[in-house]
């Protein structure tokens, strides 16, 4: 899962194209920037074969603009029981963040299987996931930070790991220079990972 943070909104559609074109019609746009809302609003429109989420959802009111952006998903670094209801509210499917065992805990009491693991190596990485598995196997993981190439097939080869997110996908130079090709060559190599 590409994990983009768009900084001039002139560069927001170019990287979606760019990723559909490299074999990665998926996006997670972090709310990290003050052009993410609009962003996200532009590939929606411009990008309709993208599943288009947003991340770094930190409030409810985030997840409620996010989605009146366009979003069709949600991503959090972590959770609140606030924050909870807001995205269950939104109607659309989301990842809510979890680093701990507490945490997982918390989200399979609230219904959800589904989750992020962030921040993934800081946190212990491929082993920690691979220990959670055995008490907690009906848990699904998505983990994101910290992540690179040379790493990510480490967690895509645990059972309760369905994908794995990264900012290498869309590197700041890359975007920065309008690299486009290179955006979706490495789209391309990280859709032949497994």
């Amino acid at each position: 899962m590409p994990v983009v943070v768009i900084d001039d909104l002139a560069a927001a559609v170019p990287v979606a194209r760019a990723l559909v074109d490299g074999g990665l019609p998926a996006i997670e746009l972090t709310l990290r920037t003050p052009v993410a809302l609009d962003a996200l609003r532009a590939i929606a429109a411009e990008v309709p074969e993208i599943t288009l989420g947003a991340g770094t959802i930190t409030t409810p009111a985030q997840a409620e603009a996010a989605v009146a952006a366009g979003a069709g998903f949600l991503v959090s670094p972590g959770l609140t029981p606030d924050l909870l209801a807001a995205m269950l509210a939104t109607g659309v499917p989301f990842l809510p963040g979890t680093s701990t065992v507490s945490e997982v805990l918390a989200v399979l009491e609230a219904g959800l299987t589904e989750m992020k693991f962030f921040p993934a190596e800081a946190a212990g990485g491929a082993p920690y996931l691979k220990s959670v598995a055995g008490p907690l196997p009906q848990a699904r993981f998505c983990p994101t930070g910290g992540i690179r190439p040379e790493t990510a097939a480490s967690y895509l080869s645990l059972p309760n790991v369905g994908c794995v997110g990264g900012t290498w996908l869309t590197p700041a130079d890359a975007i920065a220079a309008g690299d486009w090709e290179r955006i979706s060559k490495l789209a391309a190599e990280a859709a032949a990972l497994r």
